[in-house]
C-alpha cells in the first residue's frame, strides 16, 4: 500500500538513477542506501554490521509510510478501510506474481507462512495419506510439518539424503520418485547447503510422468534469483518475504498452476484449509448448502487475512522487482 501523495515514488526514482549498467558499490551507496536511512542510522548508533543474508531483511523507510497509511485509513474511515486494504492485497499478489514469473496475479494466494501454503496443498490431496518424496535438507518448518503428518499417519515420506559431499543431487530425487508417489516437495535453493538444486525441470518432469504433483519451496530463491514458476511447470510454489525481499514476517504466498485453479467449467483442486474469503461473493454473506468457491486463486484464500503484513511487504517487494532478480543474482 503506497502513500496517496502525488510525488515520485522514491524507489522508482532511485532505481531509475542507477541506470542500466552493472550494480556497483558506489552506485548502490549513492542511490539505494538512502532508501534505508532509518535502519542505517540505527546500525551506526549501535556500531554494528548486519549480515542479513540469512535472516530478517532490512526494512525500507517507505515501509513505515505504507503501514501508517493503512492504519490512518482504519482510524479515519473505520469499516471503509477494507477498500484500500483489499487494494493493497491485490497489489501484493501482483508484485509477487511478477517476482516469481507467474502470469496470473490471482494464482498467487496470500498466506502467513510458507508452511501454511504447504498444508493447504497437503489438505487438497485426493488421498488422505499421500506418499511424498522430499529431501532431508528442507527448511525446518517444511521438515517439521511433513514429519508431523507422517507421525499422525497422514503421510508416508521418502526422505532423500545428501551425497558424500553433503550436497543434494537431482538424480537421487528422481530415483526416489515412483509410480506410487503422490507429491514431491523440493526447494529451488536448499536451505541446509545454500546450493541451487540443479536439473529442477527434470525432477518436475519425472514427477509428472509418475502422475505426482510438485511443490517447489522458493523461500531462499525468490528475490535472490529468477524463479521462473511459469516456465518450470511445477504445480505449486511456496515462499515468503522475510529475508531477501525485506518484507518481514507474516507475508508469504502459495502460487498455483493454472490447471489446478477453480473455474466455471471445472472445480479444480479444493483444499480443506479454507474460510469465508474463499467464498464466491465474499461480502454478500449468502449461505448456500454447497460451498461455492471464488474463482482462480481466490478459492484458496482462508479467513480474514492479516492485511498489515502484506502492506508492510510491498516496499521491499517493489524494490526487488524494480532492480530485477537476474540483476541481483
Amino acid at each position: 500500500m503506497q502513500t496517496t501523495e502525488t510525488h515520485t515514488d522514491p524507489i522508482a526514482e532511485a532505481v531509475a538513477n542507477l541506470g542500466d549498467g552493472p550494480l556497483t558499490e558506489e552506485s548502490l551507496a549513492a542511490h539505494i542506501h538512502p532508501l534505508f536511512s532509518r535502519v542505517q542510522q540505527g546500525l551506526r548508533e549501535r556500531d554494528e554490521i548486519y549480515l542479513a543474508n540469512h535472516s530478517l531483511g532490512r526494512p525500507l523507510d517507505r515501509m513505515a509510510d505504507d503501514v501508517r497509511a493503512a492504519l490512518d485509513a482504519w482510524y479515519e474511515t473505520m469499516d471503509d478501510a477494507w477498500q484500500p486494504w483489499e487494494d493493497a492485497m491485490h497489489r501484493y499478489r501482483g508484485v509477487v506474481a511478477n517476482l516469481i514469473g507467474c502470469a496470473d496475479p490471482r494464482a498467487v494466494v496470500t498466506k502467513t507462512s510458507a508452511g501454511q501454503g504447504l498444508r493447504a496443498v497437503l489438505n487438497a490431496m485426493e488421498t488422505t495419506r499421500p506418499r511424498i518424496v522430499t529431501t532431508t535438507g528442507e527448511f525446518d518448518s517444511i521438515d517439521f510439518i511433513l514429519k508431523t503428518y507422517a507421525h499422525r499417519g497422514r503421510a508416508d515420506i521418502a526422505w532423500v539424503g545428501p551425497d558424500d559431499a553433503g550436497l543434494f543431487q537431482a538424480e537421487r530425487i528422481i530415483e526416489a520418485i515412483s509410480s506410487d508417489t503422490d507429491l514431491v516437495v523440493v526447494s529451488q535453493i536448499c536451505y541446509a547447503t545454500g546450493q541451487v538444486i540443479e536439473h529442477l525441470p527434470s525432477i518436475i518432469e519425472r514427477a509428472h510422468a509418475a502422475h505426482a504433483l510438485v511443490v517447489i519451496d522458493t523461500y531462499h530463491s525468490a528475490g535472490a534469483m529468477p524463479v521462473g514458476f511459469g516456465d518450470l511447470g511445477a504445480d505449486f510454489a511456496i515462499g515468503g518475504n522475510y529475508k531477501y525481499t525485506r518484507g518481514g514476517p507474516g507475508a508469504c504466498w502459495l502460487a498455483i498452476n493454472a490447471q489446478h485453479l477453480s473455474a466455471s467449467s471445472s472445480p479444480g483442486m479444493r483444499t480443506l484449509d479454507t474460510g469465508w474469503f474463499a467464498k464466491a461473493g465474499t461480502m454478500e454473506f449468502e449461505r448456500p448448502d454447497q460451498p461455492l468457491l471464488g474463482s482462480g486463486g481466490d478459492a484458496w484464500l482462508e479467513s480474514t487475512p492479516p492485511v498489515l503484513a502484506f502492506v508492510q511487504a510491498l516496499a521491499g517487494l517493489e524494490l526487488t522487482t524494480a532492480l530485477g532478480p537476474a540483476r541481483l543474482a
